[in-house]
């Protein structure tokens, strides 16, 4: 049975950092210098968030601090999500980066808590899971369950734990003062006391909550409409064949990436000490990681910024797109029976075509339909028989054996 699952792994910054160097104290930093966030083992060490730099070094001397770069981080948010859409589930939801909601089954969320080493929350509504999901462990799958087992979960739900379901900081903090410690002390207010503590769209949310009113669907994923593979050279590139090679790696991951669907536009952008520069081309058709590279060396001669020296290179394809195609008729075995009984009894009833040039300008020499069965040319409109020569213009292959059958009366 599927179910919602809710994957956390906020602060996504500190999660992605934590994750290129473990087992390593980690910060990430403000623009200012300051501490943002710490992971626990930075945190056991004494650093705090908001501290300088210099203190959380003085603290833990080998902490591994960096500036958090949104960019980056969306970049490897995205790789998530289109992880989680090819190998887990079409329903993809993520309100925000380090939070998405998944539609599996337990086993499946199991796999992903495994794979990724987070917490991870199963319920029938994406609260439910969110507030089980801040429940779980690294690498733990918690179910907020149904009927009185919900019940006795949502009794249990801790006043930090409220944001999941809108409150704010600010009203953690009032509630906190009133001495309020969890949910179950919410559920005795009546709904006008929530509406006028909390606010009325906050209280409304809550209420709604409490009614039943919970989101229990996800949307479908949408991939994005643009790729980009950036690369970042120890030293700058004044070669074409240093250039060449960059942009075949990068051709080659994004070719991967493509996953059979189709770009309109291939944009060049490079980085030099005169600035940046970029160059677009239209694509047309389908191409291989040699075709993709090869226009990416001519786009990239048109910005002529090789000879300033690249300090970075980035591809980036747009108008992403995926073609209609039938890969059969009847996807199931069982069903192939139709089409031989089909053959049967109309042997000429279907075709296929045969590509020969994609590339050619008249239609008759793109492709061909040929026979289902047997392959042979079938002659259509489209795909009409080979011209025979007018006969005045055959070539007389016996000449003196044919004037002297003429001379004869036989001609």
């Amino acid at each position: 049975m599927s179910m919602i699952a809710c994957l956390l792994l906020q602060p996504w910054s500190l999660k992605l950092l934590t994750r290129q160097y473990p087992g390593v104290p980690a910060a990430v930093l403000k623009e200012g210098g300051r501490v943002l966030y710490a992971d626990q083992l930075a945190t056991d060490a004494g650093v705090t968030p908001g501290q300088p730099l210099h203190a959380a070094l003085s603290r833990c001397p080998e902490l591994h601090a960096e500036v958090g770069c949104p960019a980056q981080a969306s970049a490897a948010w995205a790789e998530l999500l289109e992880l989680l859409y090819s190998g887990f589930s079409d329903r993809v939801y993520s309100p925000q980066e380090g939070l998405a909601f998944v539609k599996v089954g337990a086993g499946a969320a199991r796999q992903l808590a495994a794979l990724l080493e987070a917490p991870v929350g199963l319920g029938g509504s994406t609260e439910l899971s969110q507030l089980a999901a801040l429940r779980a462990l690294p690498g733990e799958v918690r179910t907020a369950g149904t009927g009185q087992a919900e019940q006795a979960f949502l009794m249990l739900t801790p006043l930090p734990h409220l944001n999941a379901l809108g409150l704010t900081e600010r009203h953690l903090e009032r509630l906190q003062f009133l001495g309020i410690d969890g949910l179950a002390a919410l559920m005795k207010w009546s709904a006008a006391q929530r509406e006028a503590f909390l606010g009325v769209e906050t209280g409304q949310r809550l209420n709604r909550f409490f009614r039943g009113e919970r989101t229990s669907a996800l949307p479908l994923h949408h991939a994005p409409l643009l790729l980009s593979r950036s690369l970042e050279p120890d030293a700058p590139l004044l070669e074409p064949g240093e250039a060449a090679a960059a942009l075949m790696d990068l051709a080659t991951a994004l070719c991967e990436e493509l996953e059979g669907r189709f770009a309109a536009q291939l944009r060049v952008k490079v980085h030099t000490l005169a600035g940046e520069v970029q160059a677009t081309r239209q694509l047309k058709g389908r191409l291989d990681v040699r075709g993709l590279a090869r226009l990416a060396e001519l786009t990239l001669h048109e910005t002529q910024a090789l000879p300033l020296g690249i300090d970075r290179i980035s591809l980036e394809l747009t108008g992403l797109s995926r073609p209609a195609q039938m890969t059969s008729l009847f996807a199931r075995i069982g069903d192939l029976d139709v089409t031989g009984d089909l053959l049967r009894r109309f042997p000429q009833a279907l075709v296929k075509v045969e590509w020969l040039d994609e590339y050619a300008y008249a239609a008759d020499a793109q492709y061909r339909w040929v026979d289902w069965a047997s392959g042979e040319p079938r002659p259509s409109p489209i795909t009409p028989l080979p011209p025979q020569p007018p006969a005045r213009l055959r070539r007389v292959s016996d000449p003196v054996g044919t004037h002297q059958r003429f001379f004869e009366g036989e001609g």
